[in-house]
């Protein structure tokens, strides 16, 4: 299968527009309302000879990618005609004063029921570069996702060389099973849910796998071009490392942030993470292909997909009309030698690299003082198995995701209507324990209790609040990383490190200039991250973990917030929302 550049004939048929045709260079000079239309609908799709009904959006796996220019308006209508309840997140739009349309289940919106829509109306503010969108509901995400494009403002150029072609590569996982069975399962019995069969590149997952070989993503170049490549992690669960045999990448963007520019041969990427990069292609034609591969970082306990996506890296001749001397099915194929699979130094050295490009038209504008500081415990913990069950989790219990020790309990009204129509009582509690109730040696020996608490509890934030927060990994059961992402605000990343934060050495160490500014971040495997964000967004956020077994929330209407948490809770309908 070939590479679709932007623009494509199949993307733009996909577009309604009020006045205009999309195109990657509209000729209006000021930002204009785009169209879109999303039908969820069941598609047969066939991976590793494996068919099954699926549900997707418009028929393609993964979905059609939506291209803006910063300062557009978009009116994307979302019709479900599948038996799931669906919800979709445009993963890393601020939504300023536009919560309604941020997409999370039961936190921002009733999920859209079967033979209803819904509108998203959002407005790109301050934004360009490389977002995605995905289901926000159980796990139908695993099919349901697509690219985001956010182009500069007309007129306006990259801060880096014009890329020849621009190329959306998107990662993925393919299940053989249905993942609404397999984590509909791991919570029924609370163990850890089933991996994936596969990963993918673009929906492909490539001749590495058994009975794949013509499901494979190719990128065809020309040689001496700038190819810009727009990476993005839609995987459940795992960061990958990702590499192009005998290239070299220079990083020029993370989650629609400039960074100052460098070089790398391999690039790590955690779920809900995008990263842009140039390609420099080779000046002559090399006579030669070249695998580009991912596989994942591992840093847990559990069970993982060990297994290996490829695509292949392919040059065009540049002149067609003259017979080649060789034929393109025998040139050697070169593979990349990628990480180790639990190569935490080369995790910690490429995200050290990540510098905001903090310039004049760019800046960081990185809180230099703290209102409000919270200390957060993330990982993993138990629930007591409920009577005459039973459980698949550590000794005879159920896994629970928990932050201080809290497992969010799924309300059965979305958070935002409750508190839009003054009828939050009952549905939420604005007591969230910004610190551990009980200190403990975080990454030492666990503590004998592993059991959580549960409950759907928030922290009310004043609007324009500062705020700094310290993600703590435990080791409870276990150390690990957690991808954990921020909906309607970007942070900076100040600090990092491993072992225990501490509050009177490691702030001096705080980066305050030109730290990373992303939506999603890695707490690092038995370490700490440490972010700051202006709380200046009203309406209601989310704060959650990947995947969507583990998450909190975090929301600003009407001049205030609430933060809090969620774990390993189904997101079934329910007939309150």
């Amino acid at each position: 299968m070939g590479v679709s550049f932007l623009p494509s004939p199949a993307f733009l048929g996909l577009l309604l527009f009020s006045f205009v045709t999309l195109s990657l260079h509209p000729k209006p000079a000021v930002a204009i309302t785009r169209h879109y239309k999303l039908d969820v609908m069941l598609q047969n799709v066939t991976r590793l000879c494996h068919t099954k009904s699926m549900v997707t959006v418009n028929g393609k796996f993964p979905g059609p990618r939506i291209v803006a220019r910063e300062g557009d308006r978009l009116l994307i209508k979302v019709a479900n005609h599948v038996q799931n309840n669906i919800s979709i997140h445009w993963h890393g739009i601020r939504q300023l004063r536009s919560g309604w349309a941020d997409g999370p289940a039961y936190v921002t919106q009733c999920p859209i029921q079967t033979g209803q829509s819904y509108v998203y109306n959002y407005t790109i503010v301050g934004q360009r570069g490389t977002l995605w969108w995905h289901a926000h509901i159980s796990w139908l995400r695993s099919t349901l996702y697509g690219p985001l494009i956010i182009l500069p403002k007309l007129g306006t150029p990259y801060p880096f060389v014009k890329p020849y072609k621009e190329v959306p590569i998107i990662f993925g996982e393919w299940f053989n099973a249905d993942p609404e069975a397999i984590i509909n399962q791991a919570l029924q019995t609370g163990g850890g849910p089933n991996v994936s069969d596969a990963y993918t590149i673009n929906g492909l997952p490539g001749p590495l796998y058994n009975c794949s070989a013509k499901d494979t993503f190719k990128l065809k170049v020309k040689p001496g071009k700038t190819y810009l490549l727009r990476l993005i992690n839609a995987a459940l669960n795992d960061e990958l490392f990702f590499s192009i045999a005998n290239h070299t990448f220079t990083v020029v963007e993370a989650d629609a942030v400039y960074v100052k520019p460098f070089d790398t041969k391999t690039l790590l990427i955690a779920p809900g993470q995008t990263t842009n990069v140039l390609l420099k292609t080779k000046p002559h034609h090399p006579n030669a292909k070249f695998f580009m591969t991912a596989r994942p970082y591992v840093t847990g306990q559990g069970t993982f997909d060990n297994s290996t996506v490829a695509g292949i890296l392919e040059y065009e001749e540049m002149h067609k009309t003259i017979q080649s001397s060789h034929s393109t099915k025998k040139l050697p194929l070169f593979k990349p030698n990628l990480p180790p699979l639990n190569d935490t130094s080369f995790a910690t050295k490429f995200t050290s690299k990540l510098r905001s490009l903090a310039n004049a038209q760019f800046p960081a504008n990185v809180p230099q003082k703290v209102d409000r500081q919270f200390f957060f415990t993330v990982g993993l913990g138990t629930n007591s198995c409920p009577q005459n069950q039973t459980c698949q989790g550590p000794n005879g219990t159920m896994f629970a995701a928990s932050v201080n020790n809290v497992s969010f309990a799924m309300p059965t009204t979305a958070l935002l209507q409750a508190h839009h129509f003054g009828q939050s009582k009952g549905v939420y509690t604005p007591n969230f324990p910004v610190n551990p109730l009980t200190p403990f040696n975080y990454t030492g020996n666990p503590p004998n209790n592993t059991i959580v608490s549960n409950g759907t509890k928030l922290v009310v934030l004043p609007f324009n609040t500062t705020v700094e927060l310290i993600m703590q990994d435990t080791s409870i059961l276990g150390a690990e990383s957690h991808p954990l992402h921020l909906h309607g605000f970007n942070f900076f990343v100040v600090g990092q490190g491993f072992g225990n934060f501490d509050p009177n050495k490691d702030p001096a160490n705080f980066n305050l200039i030109d730290p990373i500014e992303r939506n999603t971040v890695g707490v690092p495997s038995g370490g700490w991250v440490a972010i700051r964000f202006l709380a200046d967004n009203p309406g209601w956020c989310m704060v959650h973990a990947l995947p969507s077994r583990s998450a909190h929330k975090l929301g600003f209407e009407d001049g205030l917030g609430c933060l809090g948490w969620k774990a390993s809770q189904s997101e079934a309908a329910s007939s309150t929302c």
